[in-house]
């Protein structure tokens, strides 16, 4: 095997496909990179669960294909000049690393104990800007739940009809949705759950431009394709949470305010919320303002936030950290609050055109005064 290439695009071909290697694994093989010279380079990184696959250009003068420690060789791409990599390995798996004045020799693992990524059928698939998928991903991730017990929820649900994308993610405490329509159209409607591990990832791979992604759907695995990377992960099998019977809609109380003006307002009162000393965020909702307050044995904090409607003095709390990423990540200077009584969930969504996004905020029980 012998080749050479560009450090910068080696490197972070590199450190793209590292980020699904095993960091301690029964098959030594996983704690490294599969390096495949053919027409192309290929890096490859694999934990059993989650697997990416990179292709880049590089000059190869002799095929070929072997495993090299991740960590090790992450840590020499770092150091070298940017100059270009002269790269070659001999049939005792001798490795032979050099770029400008630096050089390296080190060992390789066979390739033949790398186990092979999955080969993911094309049930179904959609295309989408790689922009898109990465908001609708980051808008919805924090929602993701940790809790092993619904291991279903660990992922985010993905729904495709003829309306688009709906992506939904819960953890018990609160709901992340968001929907964009498709510009391609899809042949049937399709859902899946894509565990959030494998799409915090993919949300890293993805950049900030209209090139596209694709997601395929496959009998047990999906694949995502994004320029000259591929990200494979298991699906995730369960029963998802019936989302739209969940969320209630029927909310009597409407208030309109400034996201950044509510999120400094809770921010404000949160001073004197920890880890220790925990307390929900108590809100009255009055007419065109709404009273918030904390208070704990660390002491007593309060804010007043302007809002357009009247909230009937009704008395909330919720848990300062879900309400504030729901605001967060709502992608709209203004939102609309809608409520009903002080044990109902909060639903959260845009004042103005489509409903592209709506998040739920369950409430936390108050004690009196």
């Amino acid at each position: 095997m012998k080749f050479s290439c560009e450090k910068i695009l080696l490197q972070s071909a590199a450190s793209v496909a590292s980020r699904t290697v095993s960091s301690k694994s029964s098959i030594p093989a996983l704690e490294g990179l599969l390096l495949q010279a053919e027409a192309r380079l290929t890096i490859s990184g694999y934990n059993m669960q989650t697997g990416i696959r990179t292709t880049l250009d590089a000059d190869i003068t002799e095929t070929g294909e072997l495993v090299l420690p991740s960590r090790l060789f992450g840590e020499i791409l770092r150091r070298l000049p940017d100059d270009v990599v002269t790269f070659s390995c001999d049939k005792n798996l001798n490795v032979k690393l050099s770029c400008g004045d630096a050089a390296y020799d080190i060992m390789a693992l066979s390739a033949d104990d790398y186990p092979e990524l999955p080969e993911v059928e094309d049930q179904y698939s959609i295309s989408l800007p790689q922009r898109t998928l990465r908001s609708m991903i980051a808008d919805t991730s924090f929602a993701v739940s940790t809790d092993e017990v619904r291991p279903i929820h660990t992922g985010s649900l993905f729904e495709i009809g003829e309306e688009g994308l709906t992506v939904v993610s819960v953890d018990g405490f609160r709901l992340a949705l968001r929907k964009e329509a498709l510009e391609e159209p899809v042949s049937g409607a399709f859902r899946f759950v894509a565990p959030g591990s494998a799409l915090n990832e993919v949300e890293k791979i993805c950049e900030d431009t209209d090139d596209t992604a694709v997601v395929t759907l496959g009998n047990r695995h999906l694949l995502f394709e994004v320029g000259d990377t591929q990200l494979i992960c298991r699906r995730l099998e369960g029963e998802f949470l019936d989302y739209k019977a969940a969320i209630p809609r029927s909310n009597p109380i409407k208030i309109t305010v400034e996201t950044k003006a509510l999120i400094t307002s809770i921010d404000r009162v949160s001073v004197v919320i920890s880890e220790k000393q925990k307390s929900p965020v108590r809100c009255i909702f009055d007419d065109s303002r709404v009273f918030l307050s904390a208070k704990t044995a660390s002491g007593e904090a309060k804010d007043i936030c302007p809002v357009s409607g009247d909230g009937g003095r009704l008395e909330i709390g919720f848990n300062n950290r879900y309400l504030m990423e729901a605001l967060k990540y709502a992608p709209a200077d203004t939102v609309q609050l809608e409520l009903n009584t002080g044990i109902s969930p909060c639903v959260i969504t845009p004042v103005e055109g489509e409903e592209r996004f709506l998040y739920m905020v369950l409430p936390v029980r108050l004690k009196n005064g």
